[in-house]
């Protein structure tokens, strides 16, 4: 294979929206057989670029060339004709339907019955198995997507992609909601699809992916491109120093306190009636602490904390805040006791898409901003929008643009700007730093410190070792839906967490 002509080739491509220039001049080629990462902070323009070649957005300058043959893509349809597929970061799977009819919407088998045509599901099943075979996926084509887990969509979404049979596909964060397991299947996938001369691009925020994956790498700024190196040339600190344009010296910020003796949450044998979810959790937690909670997929830490914040039955425990039992059966309770719920899905069920920054911002706390006339008072709402939105440093050029035009980390701290305005005691922050740049990630990080600075207190799952053993003063570690242990100080290794979260696998 010639390695040395590109599959494809993006040159001077340029797009602006109200405000913001997401892309400046930018070029970008790929060859084929090859894994080009696309790397750079949220808000750098990876995703812009990205749609601009899957006909999401039109670009206002520049040309698209595939296989030396210059292409305007107007929609996603014409791209997957040129070859071209993605993986959105978000995922879009249709939760009612099943599995095989999310692999083949839009190009179902057909067969004649007569006059008639109906769908020929025998062959969408078997094509669907055929798919899942040879990609080694253990998925079952008639189960319902809504039942099941984040990681395990992830996986049909990487499938739906390679279905296409496409010359390049667009990767986007395609291992965020993967265990570590899959991850080295995601990575099997790969090798197997360059074997077949496919093109993949690949963006992550996982540098240690990005150097164990990609043959080479570009790095974008800003909506300019950097440069582009090949992987092995590179380094973690060298592409973290590329990306923000000034090294980071350190991952996580220096806690300036500690927690207090006082507990503010008290947990006994909290059960849930769903058969193989969590069972007898116990724990405390105390004023000014950041209690990590580890494990992996399928531990049941997501049930947890929405059960705490009253999204879930719980059929059996015991919960006191403050020293006081309290029965917490919806969120309107929950949040009336103080308690806070950043959700994994941000997209999903945290913004408001098509709203702005100001509802987005205030949404959680409007009835503070009603006034004896029963209307909102939105010169107070945009102020309090306004300092939520300083504080936080969410980059934006002004509270009416839309949330949707935010890049992850910017939309990540809209959503702490709106539980902050309710002044919570609790935060619950369900993966607070998934699909965000490292440089976001320290913001966040920042954030959370500053919280239990003031004294608030903050539960957060997440699925990165380091992570955890670098913000939380705790960790409890659940495996299964049980509660295998707790770890502190020098005792919190990657070794130990893994090995009491894996502690009830047969």
């Amino acid at each position: 294979m010639n390695n040395d002509k590109y599959v494809l080739e993006m040159n001077n491509i340029s797009k602006e929206f109200p405000g913001v220039k997401a892309l400046d001049g930018v070029t970008f080629k790929v060859r084929p057989g090859t894994v080009h990462a696309l790397m750079g902070e949220n808000g750098a323009g990876k995703s812009t670029l990205m749609k601009c070649l899957f006909g999401l957005y039109k670009p206002d300058a520049g040309e698209i060339i595939i296989n030396g043959k210059k292409v305007e893509i107007q929609n996603a349809k014409e791209a997957l004709d040129h070859g071209i597929s993605m993986i959105h970061q978000e995922l879009h799977s249709n939760l009612h339907r099943n599995v095989m009819e999310n692999i083949w919407l839009g190009r179902f088998p057909l067969k004649r019955i007569g006059p008639f045509t109906f769908i020929d599901e025998r062959k969408m099943y078997r094509d669907t198995k055929e798919l899942f075979d040879n990609l080694r996926m253990d998925i079952d084509p008639k189960e319902i997507v809504g039942r099941m887990s984040v990681s395990r969509i992830q996986l049909l979404e990487i499938a739906r992609a390679v279905s296409y049979d496409a010359k390049v596909i667009i990767m986007d964060e395609p291992s965020s909601s993967l265990t570590e397991h899959e991850v080295k299947r995601l990575f099997e996938i790969i090798r197997d699809l360059k074997n077949r001369g496919v093109a993949i691009i690949y963006i992550s925020h996982k540098i240690e992916e990005i150097l164990k994956i990609a043959d080479e790498v570009t790095i974008l700024r800003d909506g300019k491109k950097v440069g582009d190196w090949p992987a092995a040339e590179l380094t973690n600190d060298l592409i973290i120093s590329r990306m923000v344009g000034r090294p980071l010296t350190n991952r996580f910020p220096p806690r300036e306190s500690k927690p207090s003796t006082e507990v503010i949450l008290r947990v006994e044998g909290l059960t849930s009636p769903i058969f193989k979810s969590f069972k007898d959790i116990s724990f405390e937690l105390y004023h000014g602490e950041i209690l990590g909670i580890g494990g992996l997929v399928g531990a049941q830490r997501t049930e947890l904390i929405e059960a705490l914040f009253g999204l879930r039955a719980v059929e059996s425990g015991r919960i006191f805040y403050k020293g006081k039992e309290v029965k917490i059966n919806s969120p309107i309770t929950a949040k009336k006791l103080g308690m806070a719920l950043l959700t994994e899905e941000r997209r999903a069920t945290g913004i408001f898409p098509v709203l702005d920054i100001l509802e987005n911002t205030c949404i959680a706390n409007l009835p503070k901003y009603v006034k004896r006339n029963k209307l909102l008072d939105d010169s107070v709402r945009r102020a309090e929008a306004k300092r939520a939105v300083e504080m936080l440093d969410v980059k934006t050029p002004s509270l009416k643009t839309l949330i949707q035009d935010l890049s992850g980390g910017n939309q990540q701290k809209v959503l702490f700007a709106r539980w902050l305005l309710t002044e919570p005691e609790i935060l619950l922050l369900d993966e607070p730093t998934r699909g965000i740049d490292v440089g976001a990630k320290y913001e966040i990080y920042t954030i959370m410190a500053n919280l239990a600075k003031q004294g608030k207190s903050i539960i957060f799952i997440s699925s990165e070792m380091p992570e955890l053993i670098g913000m939380a003063d705790r960790i409890m570690v659940m495996c299964e839906g049980r509660l295998s242990g707790f770890v502190s100080g020098e005792e919190a290794t990657q070794e130990n967490i893994m090995r009491l979260a894996t502690k009830f696998m047969a």
